[in-house]
């Protein structure tokens, strides 16, 4: 975003004579009303939305009515259905702002995001029609600007209309879920998806602003930052390399914009008499480049729109993926410079007769210049990115790998899909894109894909990601739905393209660009073809207009046409062999352990469903009594027999509780389950499996979904299933063939253990093997001295008599190398000896210190700040008997307490220590209360006698 001071108090037109000022910036924010002006809006509220409601911008119109408590809140109850009336009317946004003539040759009004249908006037005038959320839109506005107060209005139309029209307009085109969001260009999941809400809002969501400039002005900037050499070439992490900075600069003059409407103006002049009217010079312009203490200007002469300035710099710092080595950013500075010696040029008037008045035809003198044009700033990090997909083969199959190579180190991607963090996305703010990446962190992420069905995410988003070494994977939206290349799609995709390539390229955290989700997978499995009609379904942008506008835009950062991507249109999008692939039979028709059928190259998406936190739930909902299947529930369920599934997930493991409370306890251990299995067993198979991408990391409202953090902000349990699975270094036990292969369905299997070494430095030593009785007797034992290298994952087989047990009820193997341990159970808990008679407990209650964890605010909660140090108390808990995934459910005893790990299996007399903070004093025996320290041990029948002091 163009970088300049507040617009000043309006000036006085000088004769052509002041100075060309550095572009201003006034944002047009404040005296929005809304109202209702078409459409099924309810008899109660028709009076009350026939008058203006206060408004906010950047908003939208449930939140501004939210705001003015018309509406109750969409995420709460059924009050999605009873809002669905929203997206079906028509809606006209309303402000004045007062303007003087100021001396700047040229004024824009500046829309950075309108959702969606919108015709733009002002004064009466019309400026635009816009039908794209993703793109911005600059309107000039010198012929309508007015001295005193102007008018500004923004008429919305239904989304749910105009999708509906335009998807029998440019022909109907298959799609998931029930609206054609195919046929317009706003976020597809506001339409409703299979975890999120149908809002189909409308609004001014993204920042407006009226900008005037003079002379010329930065109309794109695209640093782009390479390393000089080899991208193939690994070297030390901190070792200095040459770099480069080409800084490719697109400029719009004031001239090209008055010759476009020197008709106009001189047919003005005329009827006021014959003045004369004066046209911007066409002046020489220069384009510095701050960077690194260095200043590199270039010319640009006049007539001229584009320049590339290059800077080489000797030695930069290399950027790196989190776990890799650092994140030095380089901030750069771009401006645009006039000369003092400018001239303005004076043309006749359009009268019959030329103009012989000597104001007209003497030169002027030079204009004097203010400070610089304009001036863009950005952050750009040094580092080379590939994606290789090239033919490999493993046990005798052949394939395609898909591996991400940054710095010539390849990254096995610990991956989670993001979505929109909010149903009305202008409420997420930098401070809750920061929790969330925080919590990205925490559960050892270094990817984040986002996905094709939300949208471009703002720049705070991308900002953070850079300073912290995570990955991002930047899907085009399109998903799960064929799209027209036909006008007025095309056009409007290849300015979306445009807009958002140029505004994300600066950031070495992207590393991915991708065409699509699902659609080249629909194409081919989901019955879209015969009812396309040979139509167009949007191939040729996958594999057209995006790659062509990447290589103009963006030529160095990798492309995928989809996802998930076999590497050519001449194979089936989804095979494991070959690219990244996507996995629901898991989930969708199987349990989870179908996972470990799939040794795949590259997994972009895999997931498992569990509910919202318990505090989440509660908040959300007033159901009374509160059950699985009780309304509200069902309302927050948005899966496709989402319930039954989650039924049949869990039912292979533990029974199905009858009580609510065991039943949500349950079925996020489950969640948690099949996220560890799902990973581990993924990881296993690294390097042949280069990564997996979990879905999904976060929610956009309380919802059972498959995400690990709640829309409330809350982390679940998976989220510390997550942390362990994804850890650097990895002990994990899992089914091979005796010679160490893939398990076939079927044949010959053994058990190994893989040990996984994802981190910088060597890891070496004895790896124990034990089979083990639940009372912690050793039955069989055997060790192994063993040696990693940085970034290595070794196989071990395990013997037959660690590996075949006696009483599969009551027995497991227990591998440790070091401090890491990993687990085979050989009975799942339903079907194993696991008492629940065996924790003692005790609470300490630490000095109070730091500021506590803040939630993140949102529509359930908007708590205040707390200004005192947090509540800590330490819980320890030790097992008497072997206790599978201890964990404690801190937002049951407030809201607000979080705890730093989860899921623990204790063997018999092991202790863990789990620290609570709270922002407000808690009752510590209510932490060890059976409904907050869980286990699974707790749903295996027949486990239900009182524990310890619990």
């Amino acid at each position: 975003m163009t970088s300049a001071p507040a617009f000043p108090t309006p000036t006085a037109l000088d004769g052509g004579t002041s100075p060309l000022r550095s572009l201003e910036r006034r944002e047009l924010h404040t005296g929005w009303t809304v109202r209702a002006v078409a459409g099924p809006v309810p008899a109660h509220l028709a009076a009350r939305l026939d008058a203006p409601v206060p408004a906010t911008v950047p908003g939208t119109v449930h939140t501004d009515l939210l705001a003015a408590g018309i509406v109750p809140d969409p995420y709460l109850d059924d009050n999605e259905h009873v809002l669905a009336w929203i997206g079906r009317c028509d809606w006209e946004y309303r402000t004045t702002f007062e303007w003087s003539p100021d001396g700047h040759e040229r004024h824009d009004l500046v829309a950075d995001g309108l959702d969606t249908v919108a015709a733009v006037n002002l004064n009466g005038y019309l400026l635009a029609e816009t039908a794209n959320q993703h793109r911005t839109y600059r309107l000039p506005v010198d012929e309508h600007l007015r001295p005193g107060t102007n008018e500004l209005v923004v008429r919305f139309a239904s989304p749910l209309a105009y999708a509906a029209a335009q998807s029998v307009a440019m022909g109907y085109r298959p799609h998931t879920n029930p609206h054609p969001f195919n046929a317009v260009r706003k976020m597809a999941c506001s339409f409703g998806w299979d975890w999120g809400l149908e809002t189909a809002t409308s609004g001014i969501w993204r920042p407006l602003a009226l900008e005037a400039w003079s002379g010329a002005r930065l109309a794109a900037v695209r640093p782009v930052a390479t390393v000089e050499g080899s991208a193939r070439t690994p070297t030390a992490a901190d070792a200095p390399v040459a770099g480069r900075l080409a800084v490719h600069v697109d400029l719009e003059r004031a001239e090209e914009r008055a010759d476009e409407r020197a008709d106009e103006r001189a047919g003005r002049a005329e009827e006021s008499g014959g003045a004369a009217f004066e046209m911007p010079a066409a002046v020489d312009v220069r384009v510095a480049v701050h960077v690194a203490g260095l200043v590199t200007t270039a010319l640009v002469p006049a007539g001229a729109t584009s320049a590339v300035v290059d800077v080489d710099l000797p030695a930069v710092r290399r950027w790196w993926p989190r776990g890799f080595g650092e994140q030095p950013l380089y901030e750069v500075t771009v401006e645009l410079l006039a000369d003092a010696g400018t001239d303005t040029v004076v043309a006749p008037s359009r009268t019959a007769e030329p103009t012989t008045s000597p104001a007209a035809a003497a030169p002027r003198e030079p204009r004097a210049v203010v400070g610089p044009l304009d001036v863009r700033r950005h952050r750009v990090g040094f580092r080379t990115v590939r994606l290789e997909m090239e033919p490999d083969e493993h046990d005798g199959e052949p394939g395609t790998s898909f591996v991400i190579v940054v710095n010539g180190q390849t990254v096995f991607v610990r991956g989670a899909n993001w979505i929109p963090d909010d149903a009305f996305p202008h409420r997420v703010t930098r401070e809750r894109y920061a929790a969330r990446i925080t919590q990205a962190e925490q559960a050892n992420v270094n990817l984040l894909r986002v996905w094709g069905g939300g949208i471009y995410e703002a720049d705070d988003f991308y900002d953070l990601c850079d300073e912290r070494g995570i990955l991002t994977w930047q899907d085009f939206l399109f998903a799960c739905a064929t799209y027209a290349e036909e006008e007025p799609l095309r056009g409007e995709v290849e300015a979306e393209v445009r807009d958002n390539v140029t505004r994300l390229a600066p950031h070495p955290s992207l590393v991915l660009w991708n065409g699509n989700n699902e659609n080249l997978w629909g194409f081919h499995d989901w019955g879209w073809q015969p009812r396309l009609q040979g139509r167009t379904w949007g191939l040729g942008y996958y594999t057209g207009l995006l790659p062509a506008l990447l290589a103009e835009l963006d030529p160095g950062r990798p492309y995928t046409p989809g996802s998930p991507w076999s590497g050519t249109l001449d194979l089936h999008p989804n095979l494991d062999a070959h690219g990244s692939v996507h996995l629901w039979d898991a989930w969708n028709r199987q349990g989870y352990e179908v996972y470990r059928d799939h040794v795949a190259r590259f997994v972009a998406e895999f997931g498992w469903q569990g509910p919202p936190t318990w505090s989440t739930l509660r908040d959300a909902l007033s159901d009374d009594p509160l059950t699985p299947e009780s309304p509200g529930m069902l309302v927050h369920q948005k899966a496709a027999q989402g319930n039954d599934k989650l039924t049949d997930g869990l039912l292979p493991h533990v029974a199905l509780p009858d009580d609510m409370d065991d039943w949500h306890w349950a079925m996020s251990l489950n969640q948690a389950n099949a996220m560890t299995v799902g990973i581990e067993h993924l990881r296993s198979w690294s390097p042949r499996c280069a990564g997996s991408i979990v879905w999904q990391l976060n929610d956009c409202w309380p919802v059972t979904s498959w995400a690990a953090v709640d829309g409330a902000g809350r982390a679940k349990p998976t989220l510390s299933a997550l942390r362990h699975a994804y850890r650097d270094r990895l002990v994990t036990v899992q089914p091979r063939r005796p010679d160490g292969g893939a398990p076939v369905p079927g044949g010959p299997s053994a058990l190994a253990v893989v040990v996984v070494n994802d981190s910088p430095d060597a890891w070496s030593g004895t790896l124990v093997q034990r089979r083990v009785r639940y009372d912690g007797t050793v039955l069989a034992e055997a060790s192994a001295v063993v040696g990693l290298a940085p970034r290595e994952t070794r196989t071990v087989l395990l013997p037959d008599d660690v590996a075949s047990p006696a009483s599969a009820r009551d027995e497991l193997v227990v591998a440790t190398l070091g401090d890491e341990r990993g687990l085979w159970f050989f009975a799942e808990p339903r079907d194993s000896a696991l008492t629940d008679s065996g924790l003692d407990t005790s609470v300490r209650v630490l000095e109070r210190a730091g500021d506590p964890p803040l939630p993140v605010p949102g529509s359930l909660r908007t708590p205040a700040r707390s200004t005192g140090p947090a509540h800590r108390y330490e819980v320890t808990v030790t097992a008497r008997e072997l206790t599978r995934d201890v964990a404690l459910l801190a937002d049951k005893v407030h809201p607000d307490a979080t705890v730093d790990d989860q899921l623990v299996t204790l063997p018999p007399g092991e202790s863990v220590t789990f620290t609570v903070t709270s922002p407000a004093a808690l009752d510590p025996d209510a932490l060890v209360a059976r409904s907050v320290l869980r286990s699974a041990n707790q749903l295996v029948p027949g486990t239900g006698t009182p524990r310890g002091d619990a």
